[in-house]
């Protein structure tokens, strides 16, 4: 049973680094702030957190198990808010999409922007 573990922790694991290269590789390749800020946290939230799944499969302690639990509920709860708080201050602050952008539902023109 030992073995088994190792292999799905492992397989697990390179899944999560699979991701977070997913990530990285849209955030040197995607046009604006936007776009990269999507990238790096929808995928680097899913390949940390399964980096952390491995991390509680792979080690033997129930200690270790749980923290990583906790590590990624915390992972999975905090990252799409502080994108989505910093792309929102982005936009305020006068940083526009990409021209390639078909939809900017937050244009002063709609009338959505309360913070202006």
């Amino acid at each position: 049973m030992a073995g088994l573990e190792l292999y799905i922790g492992g397989t697990v694991l390179l899944l999560g680094a699979a991701f977070t290269l997913l990530a990285s590789v849209g955030v040197i390749r995607l046009p604006d702030l936007y776009t990269r800020m999507h990238a790096a946290s929808k995928a680097g939230a899913v390949g940390g957190g399964l980096i952390l799944l491995a991390v509680a499969l792979v080690g033997q302690d129930s200690a270790v198990a749980l923290r990583a639990i906790i590590g990624i509920v915390f992972l999975l709860l905090t990252t799409p808010l502080g994108a989505h708080l910093l792309a929102r201050a982005s936009y305020i602050s006068g940083y526009r999409p990409d021209g390639a952008t078909r939809s900017d539902k937050l244009d002063l023109n709609s009338g959505q922007n309360s913070a202006t």
